[in-house]
């Protein structure tokens, strides 16, 4: 692990070394500066976690340089020493975003833990910004795979909303990516830093779904033993992504209709609303006008939510995209088995793209790394596909007995990859559980 690196500021040459020998007798390496010139010129060829600056200097005041300091370096710590202690600069020299403000001459027992929580600061913020920036690149409209008209439209689309605070109504088939959208708009929004909050609403009973969005006071019902905090409250200053919002009961409709209109809410068991900040993202597999015909959803949320409207392309309307897909799936998935792909089939290719994708993104990327479950050597071949594939590229294939002797091996196959795990096994042949369990029974698998 690398040394934390300290830089002193000081341009009276005996205290400076002998602050620079203790500080790095405790580990910590450290460079030395004589005035401020030669300080941020350090500044800008090292990464420092703690710079310790004198108050006066030769060529300038310390606490006017913190300022400068921490525009060159925002995430360094800056502690100021003065030989004199002066209540109004240490004041200003905190306003200025120094970490704390020490005399000269006190005890090195208090500088040395005042420096450790200054650098366990400093490393701290370092590895957020590291956070926040993988985060950022893997949530980028560049990750966004498809290079078809539709699909391209749609990113362009996303990208523009990004930058405002409007609603967005995200709208396709299950499986096109939606959630994706939503965090590529929340981190490319100006409220990156703060939460994505995303909840499925076909995911919760009404009460459960209520509880979960708006939370609920202590002793506001039986079980509600302690606060909880809801979604709402969680994304406040953020971003709330309300997937599958078709499926919300219409009661519940009219309570976050409030929450849009004026940004209250009541959790359930309060009498004072509360008040939040926050971009609303909300998804739908549905078609919400013929729902609001049909008297399912209020016209008014629609029309609330609906500000922005992205509709997502099906996988089966961008044939183009197949290919692209299957090489960024084989890579995924290939670097987490540990194999080597070196070639994929024309026919293979062929097949995935003559396939209907009824469960769009989300089932063919289980069927890649099936098919790579399925690959012994380096090439993916049609061989590596499910009997159901190679029926419908084989039509005239009658012979019943061999396809099921295909699927049995087929299905021992994944249940070696998985161990033994029927949920995981049932995920990857994209079957239910019961109809796996009824397959394993037929074949005579254990």
């Amino acid at each position: 692990m690398d040394m934390s690196r300290i830089l002193i500021i000081d341009d009276e040459r005996q205290l400076r070394k002998l602050l620079a020998r203790i500080i790095s007798l405790e580990g910590y390496e450290v460079l030395e500066a004589d005035d401020c010139t030669h300080g941020m010129k350090m500044l800008s060829q090292y990464d420092f976690e703690v710079v310790l600056c004198d108050v006066k200097l030769p060529d300038g005041n310390g606490v006017e340089q913190v300022s400068k300091i921490k525009q060159a370096a925002p995430l360094t710590e800056v502690i100021l020493l003065t030989a004199y202690g002066n209540i109004p600069d240490g004041v200003q020299a905190i306003k200025n975003g120094a970490f704390d403000y020490i005399t000269k001459g006190d005890d090195n027992n208090k500088i040395l833990p005042l420096l450790s929580r200054a650098v366990e600061k400093s490393e701290l913020q370092k590895r957020l910004a590291r956070y926040e920036t993988k985060n950022s690149a893997e949530y980028s409209f560049d990750r966004i795979i498809g290079s078809s008209t539709a699909m391209r439209q749609a990113v362009e689309l996303a990208r523009k909303v990004a930058g405002s605070d409007t609603f967005v109504l995200l709208t396709g088939e299950t499986g096109t990516g939606k959630e994706v959208f939503a965090n590529a708009i929340h981190h490319a929004s100006a409220r990156a830093k703060e939460a994505f909050v995303a909840v499925n609403c076909s995911a919760f009973a009404k009460e459960l779904l209520e509880g979960e969005l708006f939370g609920h006071k202590a002793g506001s019902f039986t079980g509600a033993n302690k606060d909880k905090k809801g979604l709402l409250e969680e994304a406040d200053g953020g971003t709330l992504f309300l997937d599958e919002i078709g499926e919300m009961p219409i009661d519940l409709q009219a309570k976050l209709l409030r929450v849009l209109e004026n940004g209250e809410f009541l959790k359930i068991g309060e009498t004072r609303p509360k008040r939040v900040n926050l971009r609303v993202i909300a998804a739908t597999n549905r078609d919400l006008e013929k729902e609001i015909a049909q008297g399912n959803f209020r016209e008014d949320l629609y029309f609330r939510l609906s500000v922005f409207r992205i509709h997502l392309p099906a996988l089966n309307e961008r044939s183009e995209d197949i290919e692209e897909y299957i090489r960024f799936f084989v890579d995924q998935f290939t670097r987490k088995m540990g194999k080597r792909i070196d070639r994929i089939d024309k026919e293979y290719i062929t097949a995935m793209k003559q396939h209907v994708w009824h469960g769009n993104v989300r089932e063919f990327r289980n069927v890649v790394e099936r098919s790579l479950i399925m690959t012994d050597g380096n090439t993916i071949t049609i061989d590596a596909l499910t009997p159901d594939f190679k029926m419908a590229q084989q039509a005239d294939a009658s012979d019943s007995l061999a396809l099921e002797d295909i699927e049995r091996k087929h299905i021992l196959k994944v249940m070696e990859y998985t161990r033994g795990n029927k949920a995981e096994a049932a995920r990857l042949l994209g079957i239910g559980i019961a109809t796996l369990y009824r397959k394993l029974e037929n074949y005579g698998i254990k």
